[in-house]
């Protein structure tokens, strides 16, 4: 670093150092002075300066990269879903719903009612009523406290917003939901990963998370999003038991599949849990245009949310609020959600049946995508089937870290034809045989 620095307190070092970062005088990438050369260059304590660099690593300017030093922090995007823009290729990796199964709202917009004022109820009693009889299955209290937010990201973001500070540690699911990834970056806090395989998140990742300080886990109970799994019981009651040994962590389970889900919900919601959160979006199955999310929570919990959402500024609109109520409550919608459940789960049986044909076996989870396991280069078949006109997204945007990283494909099928179901089947095939490697003494096959 070759600009002088100034200042005698660590507010007075993090202030100066952050205006020459804001001016682009100090770059993504470039180092800070040691502690020990700035403290001995400025006259002050090396614990100033560290104070002045935990003030810049909370702000989100520069990350502590132990032997690498402190550098300043750059712009690192996080992939985010729904289909690629300006593509010509055939977009198999867009994590939507069907909209041919999402519901016409034509008919229940119009019985969506009277307007609705400035400082009346955030949460429309009807909705409030059907969400708390919908909310409430296996929580510590039967009768939970209902907050209405536009959409599950929404919901976390508030959550981790009114329990943490920047820089406080979250337990995500490694490979992560992509939002929720965002989110936790967003906010400034820090991200520990927990493995999750096929029963969902790992017992040992949970308690290891918890050892390093965690104040929020976010869990998702069923159709993880990228894996498909989902938590079993043992599994559920394993979790459980190691949160009840930290009754105030603040434990978010995000049920996003809810009413699309083959299995039944399996919580990490023990009866000895203070803080706790249940989310769950309706736009798996209404639309993700809806931008709606019920959430279930303890009072203390609830309090803090709604001092976040007011009657006077932030309260989700009430049209849609009863737009959601009249059709999660209309009889055909419910028919529909149920064929969707079902439409889901064949197009990825059947596809998942395809790759196995050709070598591949793929577990089948639960949700709108397939978590393909590969005996090849994720990133090189992403590109070989570019090639071959096929836009695929690989797992590694979805690892919290390199090291965890495998080569997976999360797909999304539900769409395609048979014929094109049968096409990219044998393109994936074609694609891991070219770059599969021979048994030794041979060569590549392709």
């Amino acid at each position: 670093m070759s600009v002088d620095i100034t200042g005698r307190s660590a507010s007075e070092i993090a202030a100066d150092l952050r205006e020459r970062i804001e001016r682009g005088q100090l770059q993504p990438g470039d180092v800070l002075a040691p502690v020990r050369t700035l403290a001995a260059e400025l006259g002050v304590n090396r614990n100033t300066v560290v104070a002045a660099y935990r003030l810049l690593a909370q702000a989100g300017l520069v990350v502590a990269r132990g032997r690498g030093g402190t550098r300043v922090a750059g712009h690192a995007p996080v992939a985010q879903e729904g289909y690629a823009a300006g593509t010509v290729l055939r977009d198999v990796g867009t994590g939507n719903p069907d909209p041919t199964l999402i519901p016409d709202p034509a008919a229940a917009l119009a019985r969506s009612g009277r307007p609705v004022l400035y400082g009346e109820p955030v949460v429309d009693p009807g909705l409030e009523e059907w969400a708390r009889a919908w909310m409430s299955e296996q929580l510590p209290d039967p009768d939970p406290r209902i907050t209405v937010t536009s959409g599950a990201s929404d919901a976390i973001e508030r959550l981790l917003a009114q329990a943490l500070q920047r820089d406080d540690a979250v337990a995500l699911e490694d490979p992560c939901f992509l939002s929720a990834l965002h989110t936790v970056r967003q906010g400034g806090y820090r991200a520990v990963p927990v493995a999750v395989d096929a029963e969902g998140m790992t017992v040992e990742g949970l308690r290891a998370a918890l050892a390093d300080g965690v104040r929020a886990v976010i869990c998702t109970p069923r159709a993880h999003n990228p894996t498909g799994a989902s938590l079993t019981e043992q599994r559920a009651a394993q979790l459980r038991e190691v949160l009840a040994d930290h009754p105030y962590v603040l434990v978010i389970e995000d049920d996003h599949f809810s009413l699309l889900s083959r299995v039944p919900l399996r919580t990490v919601i023990g009866p000895a849990q203070q803080r706790w959160a249940r989310i769950r979006s309706v736009s798996k199955f209404l639309g993700p245009d809806m931008c709606l999310a019920v959430v279930a929570s303890d009072d203390e919990t609830a309090d803090r949310l709604a001092l976040r959402l007011t009657p006077g500024t932030t309260w989700v609109s009430h049209i849609l609020q009863r737009l959601t109520l009249a059709l999660v409550t209309d009889p055909e919608v419910r028919e529909g959600i149920d064929r969707a459940a079902a439409h889901y789960a064949e197009r990825n049986d059947a596809f998942a049946a395809a790759l196995a044909a050709r070598g591949l076996p793929t577990p089948v989870g639960d949700g709108l995508n397939l978590w393909v396991p590969l005996p090849a280069p994720a990133a090189r078949v992403r590109e070989d089937l570019m090639r071959r006109g096929w836009l695929v997204r690989d797992g590694d945007h979805f690892f919290l870290s390199p090291d965890t990283a495998g080569d997976y494909l999360r797909l999304t099928v539900h769409q395609l034809s048979d014929a094109e179901a049968v096409a990219l089947a044998d393109d994936i095939a074609s694609a891991v045989t070219a770059l599969r490697p021979a048994p030794r003494g041979g060569r590549i096959e392709g």
